[in-house]
C-alpha cells in the first residue's frame, strides 16, 4: 500500500506544478517535439561504472533539461518532460514485464523532480546564456533534481527493503553526482553555442549521435562481457564444488546472487533407492533449508515439458499465475536440469530482489537456462548424480547420515510404536577435539572423528541408526527394552569407544560424554529429543562416569549455567572472586625441619550472592567456554604473587603455585604477561610454579611446548598435577621442563590401607628420583599417611591434615601461629 501512496504523492506534485503555471497561450510545437525526442533519447542512453563495489548508472536527460529550462516556459518544461517519460515507460511496459507500479512510479518521479527544478529556476531567474550566474543556476537546478528524486526513491526503498537500502541510495547519489553535474555542464556549453548561432545545433546533433552510438555499443559489449564472466565464474565454481562435495551449496548461493533472486531451489525427485533432493538457498538464511517456495506442480510441469518457464503477472498461463499467487510469490523462473537427453530435476529462482517494482525478464530466463546447462554438464553421469543425492544427506568425512537425514530417521522411528520398547537416543560429544586440532592440526582431528565413527559403528547394537549432527557430535538411535537399558548401553559404548590410537606417531586418547533421552518418556518429537539429548550431553561432561540421563531438572541447570556465565563476567570485572591458599609442607626429615611450610597453592573461590559458594569445577569450564579464562587466570596469578611478596620470609617471597589450563598456556602472549606480573610484585621467577594436570600435558604437549620452554627459560617451575591417572607414555617427563609432580590424592589417601595404591606411590617416587624431579603428595588427611610417606622418603605433602584452603587473612594468621 505504501509504495502506491508514494507514487500517488509524486504524481499529484507534478500535476500541481502544471496547474500552478497553467499553459501559456502559445504552443511551441517544434520545440516541444524536439525536446520530447531529446528527453527520450537521453533516457535511453545509460552511462555505467563501478565504484566501491557498487554498480552505478545515470542517463543523459540532464543535457536537454538544461537547454529546455532556458528556452521553454515553465509549464512546457514540466509538460514536455512528463510526456516524454510517459512515452518511454509506456513503451517499456508494453515490451517488458515490469508491472504497472514501476513505470507509474518512474513517471511520477520525473514529473515531481522536474516541477521542483522549474520552481527553483523560476524563483532565482535566468540571465543571458553567457552569464556565469545563469550557468550556476542551471547546474545547481540539476543537483536539486537529483536530491528530490533521491528523497522519493529513498521513501520507496524504505517501504520495500528497510533502512539499509536507503543508506545505499544516498551513497549512490553522492557517488554519481559527478555524472549529472558533468551533464549539466555539457548542457550549458551547448546552450552557449546555440545562443551564439542556431546552426551550431547541427554540430551538436552530430556529436550527440556519435556519442550515443559509441555508448550503446559499449553498453552491449560490457553486458556481454559481464554475462560471460559470470558464466565462467559459475562454471569454475561448479567444477571446484564437485571435488569438495559442496556442489549444491555453492551452486544455489551463487545462482541467487547472479539473478538477484530472493530464493534459489534445486529439486531432484526420488529415484529408486535414492531419496529426493529439495534444497533452497534464501536471502534470509545463511545455510540451505528444505523449504521450497515454488509449487511442486509447476516444477513437475517444467520437468514433463522439458522447457523453461518465466512466470510473473504478465507471463505464463492463467493456471500458472494463479498457482504462483497462491504460493505468495511475485515471480519465478523454472528450467529443467538435464543429463544428456534425460531431464532429472528442476532449477528455479523466485522473487526478484527489489519488491513489487522489480521482476524477472526474458533475458534472465536465457541466463538461467545457460547456467542450468552448465550444471547439467557437471552432473551428466549417473555416478555423479548418485553422489549428489548421497552428499545431500551424509557427512563427507565419516560418511554417516547428516543432521538433516538423522532428524528424518528419528521422526520415522517415533512414528512406529512397539509395545514394551522405547526409542533411545544417545548423543556422543567427542572430548578434546579442539585440543587435538590445535596441537596436531585439523587433519589429525578429522582422523580422530573418523576413528570414533568407526568404533561407534563397530560396537553399536544391531539395527541402530548412527549419524553425525555436528562437528564433534554423533547420535545413536535404537530400540531398547527400557530407559535403564538405554543408560547401561551408553555406559558400555563409552567404555568400548575410549582408549588411545596413534596419529602421526602421537598417541591420542578418545573419549566422549554421552547424553541419553528416550521416547515416549521424555520427548514427543525428533526436535525435542535432540534438544534434550544435547542438554543431557552437556551435563554428562561433569558426570563421574561421563553418562547423563535426561531429567526435567536439567532444564533449570541449563538456565543456571547461562545465568552464571553472565554473573561471572560481572564478578571478574568487579574483582569479586576470592583466592584462598593451602600450604605445602616438608615431609622428609633429611631435607630439613619436618612440617615446615615450603610454599602454598593459590585456589580460586567464588562466593555467589544468590547460589552461595560456586565450585571451581562448575565455573572454570564456564569461563573457558565464554572466553573469560584468561582474565580469571590473570586475577588469580596477580593475587598469588602479591601475597607471595607480602608473606616473604628470610629466604625471599613465599613460593606460590597456580593451576593453569592448556588453553591459557597456548596463548603466545601469556609468558610476557607472567614476566610483567613477576616484575610488578618483585617475585623471583623460581618462586612461581604452574600446575597443569597430567592428561592436559600429554594431550596438548606439542602445542604447549613453546610456552613451557619460554617460562622455563625465565626460571618459572612446572608441576604435573594428578600424576598417575593418565593413559599415555611417561616419556614427556624427559621431553618437557618438569621440576615437580603431584601424586593424585586417590592413591595417597588409599596407600595406608591398599597395597596397590602404596605400590603406585612408591613407583612414582622411584620414577621421580630417576628423573631428578621433586614430588608432592596431595590429599593427606591422616597422620598414618604422613608416616607412610616419610618411610618412602617423599619430600613434600599437601592436604587437610595440615590445613584446608584458607582466605588470605586466616592463612597469614596460620603462618604466624606456625612460626
Amino acid at each position: 500500500m505504501l509504495p502506491w501512496v508514494i507514487t500517488g504523492t509524486m504524481v499529484v506534485a507534478g500535476a500541481a506544478g502544471l496547474l500552478w503555471y497553467s499553459p501559456p497561450p502559445a504552443f511551441p510545437v517544434v520545440q516541444g517535439i524536439l525536446f520530447a525526442a531529446a528527453f527520450i533519447v537521453g533516457q535511453r542512453v545509460l552511462i555505467q561504472y563501478h565504484a566501491r563495489g557498487m554498480g552505478i548508472a545515470f542517463n543523459l536527460t540532464d543535457i536537454p533539461l538544461v537547454i529546455a529550462l532556458f528556452y521553454l516556459p515553465p509549464f512546457w518544461v514540466v509538460a514536455t518532460k512528463c510526456f516524454a517519460a510517459l512515452l518511454f515507460y509506456a513503451w517499456r511496459y508494453i515490451r517488458e514485464d515490469i508491472g504497472v507500479l514501476k513505470p507509474l512510479f518512474n513517471t511520477g518521479l520525473v514529473t515531481a523532480g522536474t516541477t521542483v527544478t522549474v520552481l527553483y529556476v523560476d524563483y532565482l531567474g535566468l540571465g543571458a546564456a553567457s552569464d556565469p550566474r545563469t550557468w550556476f543556476v542551471l547546474i545547481s537546478a540539476i543537483v536539486i533534481t537529483g536530491i528530490v528524486t533521491t528523497v522519493f526513491i529513498s521513501a520507496m526503498l524504505y517501504a520495500l527493503s528497510g533502512w539499509k537500502s536507503v543508506v545505499k541510495a544516498w551513497i549512490g547519489f553522492v557517488l554519481t553526482l559527478i555524472g549529472p553535474v558533468l551533464g549539466a555542464c555539457v548542457g550549458v556549453m551547448f546552450l552557449v553555442l546555440l545562443d551564439a548561432s542556431i546552426w551550431t545545433g547541427v554540430l551538436i546533433a552530430a556529436v550527440v549521435a556519435a556519442f550515443i552510438y559509441l555508448a550503446r555499443s559499449y553498453a552491449v559489449l560490457r553486458r556481454q562481457r559481464q554475462v560471460l564472466r559470470e558464466l565462467n565464474e559459475f562454471t569454475q565454481l561448479v567444477v571446484d564444488s564437485v571435488h569438495t562435495k559442496r556442489l549444491i551449496d555453492a551452486m544455489l548461493g551463487r545462482l541467487r546472487d547472479i539473478l538477484s533472486a530472493e530464493t534459489a531451489t534445486v529439486w531432484v525427485p526420488a529415484a529408486g533407492r535414492y531419496p529426493q533432493i529439495r534444497l533452497t538457498s534464501s536471502l534470509d538464511d545463511q545455510g540451505l533449508t528444505d523449504l521450497d517456495p515454488v509449487p511442486d506442480g509447476l516444477q513437475q510441469e517444467v520437468m514433463d515439458s522439458g522447457r523453461g518457464v518465466l512466470l510473473n503477472p504478465r507471463n505464463g498461463t492463467r493456471a500458472q499465475r494463479e498457482a504462483l499467487e497462491a504460493a505468495g510469490l511475485r515471480g519465478a523462473m523454472l528450467v529443467p536440469l538435464r543429463s544428456g537427453d534425460e531431464v532429472y530435476g528442476c532449477l528455479s529462482v523466485a522473487d526478484r530482489i527489489g519488491g513489487e517494482i522489480s521482476h524477472f525478464v526474458p533475458v534472465d530466463l536465457q541466463l538461467l537456462e545457460t547456467i542450468a546447462a552448465n550444471v547439467g554438464i557437471a552432473v551428466q553421469n549417473e555416478r555423479l548424480l548418485d553422489q549428489l543425492r548421497y552428499d545431500a544427506y551424509h557427512d563427507p568425512l565419516t560418511r554417516l547420515p547428516s543432521r538433516r537425514r538423522s532428524l528424518e530417521a528419528l521422526q520415522e522411528a517415533l512414528s512406529i510404536t512397539v509395545p514394551g520398547e522405547v526409542v533411545a537416543v544417545l548423543m556422543f560429544d567427542v572430548d578434546a577435539l579442539h585440543e587435538i586440532n590445535d596441537a596436531l592440526g585439523h587433519e589429525a582431528g578429522d582422523t580422530a572423528l573418523a576413528e570414533f565413527a568407526r568404533r561407534l559403528k563397530a560396537h553399536a547394537p544391531a539395527a541402530s541408526f548412527i549419524g553425525r549432527i555436528d562437528s564433534d557430535e554423533f547420535i545413536l538411535q535404537t530400540r531398547l527394552a527400557s530407559t535403564d537399558a538405554a543408560v547401561e548401553t551408553a555406559r558400555r559404548l563409552r567404555t568400548e569407544l575410549q582408549g588411545p590410537f596413534e596419529v602421526g606417531g602421537v598417541a591420542v586418547s578418545l573419549s566422549a560424554a554421552v547424553g541419553v533421552v528416550t521416547h515416549p518418556d521424555f520427548a514427543a518429537d525428533a526436535d525435542e529429543l535432540l534438544k534434550r539429548a544435547d542438554g543431557a550431553t552437556r551435563q554428562a561432561k561433569h558426570a563421574a562416569d561421563g553418562v547423563q540421563l535426561y531429567h526435567s531438572g536439567l532444564e533449570s541447570e541449563s538456565l543456571r549455567r547461562i545465568g552464571l556465565a553472565a554473573d561471572l563476567r560481572r564478578a571478574l570485572d568487579r574483582r569479586k572472586l576470592e583466592v584462598h591458599f593451602q600450604p605445602k609442607v616438608r615431609l622428609d626429615r633429611d631435607l630439613g625441619e619436618p612440617g615446615a611450610v615450603i610454599g602454598a597453592e593459590a585456589l580460586v573461590r567464588w562466593p555467589h550472592p544468590t547460589f552461595g559458594l560456586v565450585a571451581p569445577e562448575e565455573f572454570i569450564p564456564i569461563a573457558a567456554s565464554t572466553g573469560q579464562l584468561g582474565q580469571l587466570t590473570e586475577i588469580v596469578l596477580d593475587e598469588a604473587l602479591r601475597r607471595s611478596a607480602e608473606w616473604a620470609r628470610a629466604d625471599g617471597p613465599l613460593p606460590m603455585a597456580v593451576n593453569l589450563s592448556p588453553r591459557t598456556l597456548a596463548d603466545a602472549g601469556f609468558p610476557d604477561a607472567v614476566a610483567a606480573l613477576l616484575e610488578r610484585h618483585g617475585v623471583p621467577p623460581e618462586r612461581l610454579t604452574f600446575e597443569i594436570t597430567e592428561d592436559d600435558v600429554v594431550s596438548a604437549e606439542p602445542r604447549l611446548t613453546p610456552a613451557l620452554d619460554r617460562l622455563h627459560a625465565m626460571g618459572v617451575r612446572l608441576s604435573v598435577d594428578d600424576f598417575g591417572t593418565g593413559y599415555s607414555s611417561l616419556a614427556y617427563l624427559r621431553r618437557l621442563p618438569v621440576q615437580e609432580i603431584k601424586i593424585d590424592l586417590r592413591f595417597v589417601q588409599g596407600m595406608a590401607t591398599d597395597a596397590d595404591d602404596r605400590a603406585i606411590v612408591e613407583a612414582v617416587l622411584g620414577l621421580a628420583r630417576h628423573f631428578a624431579i621433586e614430588v608432592v603428595a596431595e590429599g593427606i588427611e591422616a597422620h598414618r599417611t604422613v608416616e607412610e610417606l616419610r618411610e618412602l622418603e617423599c619430600e613434600a605433602g599437601q592436604g587437610y591434615y595440615f590445613s584446608r584452603p584458607l582466605p588470605p587473612d586466616r592463612f597469614a594468621a596460620w603462618l604466624e601461629n606456625l612460626g
